[in-house]
């Protein structure tokens, strides 16, 4: 687990009562080590940069480099912060409060997933992953099959939906069985793809910037 705050006390109490074997956080309070002492096989991690509110740039300007064939592609970091505020509502109905904490997070959690990557959250929690597939349609039947056999059939109900681009067509949309979705958007079948959101009584959002992760 990771933590993007120093760990008190209460935190590590609520910690403790679940199986973890590493928790990175900023710092841990003398109270919080006492706690999580107790935890066999736990290991805690300080690293302050989680707590910084934007990460400082990476040492080197490069980034990633990969081979293709004597070929060499050179990629920058995809760490540019991301601004829910900017993100567009192209379905009939907007999300509600909770969902757009859930798409929030859906959001920064999809960043991280190998591409083609499908994130499942509900009530500010993942409950899914769909990653490294060769189409959406299957990352999406993967997060769920995930989600169901980990927390039941039922926890996808209602769940909200990140895609870390944007969705071909509308299979995975209804393959994931979320009301709520957000995508970069730019599929030629855009319209249709928030068609079937709308028809369905769910809500998207189109942020116009993707991640890719590969």
């Amino acid at each position: 687990m990771a933590v993007t705050r120093p760990v008190d006390r209460p935190v590590a109490e609520a910690l403790a009562s679940i199986f973890l074997e590493v928790v990175v956080a900023p710092a841990f309070d003398e109270g919080a080590r006492e706690i999580l002492a107790g935890k066999a096989n736990l290991r805690l991690v300080e690293d302050p940069v989680l707590g910084a509110e934007r990460r400082p740039p990476a040492p080197e300007p490069l980034g990633s480099i990969r081979t293709v064939g004597g070929a060499v592609l050179v990629g920058h970091p995809d760490t540019e912060p991301d601004d829910p505020s900017l993100w567009a509502v192209l379905t009939n109905r907007p999300p509600t409060d909770g969902e757009r904490a859930d798409l929030d997070l859906a959001w920064r959690l999809v960043r991280g997933v190998t591409s083609n990557a499908i994130v499942l959250v509900r009530d500010g929690r993942l409950i899914g992953v769909g990653s490294g597939q060769s189409s959406r349609v299957d990352a999406a039947r993967q997060a769920v099959a995930k989600a169901h056999a980990i927390s039941g059939r039922e926890s996808t109900v209602g769940a909200s939906c990140a895609s870390d681009a944007f969705f071909p067509f509308p299979d995975g949309v209804e393959v994931s069985g979320a009301k709520a979705f957000v995508q970069p958007g730019g599929s030629l079948r855009d319209s249709e793809i928030i068609s079937t959101v709308d028809r369905a009584g769910g809500t998207m959002l189109i942020t116009a910037v993707r991640h890719f992760r590969h």
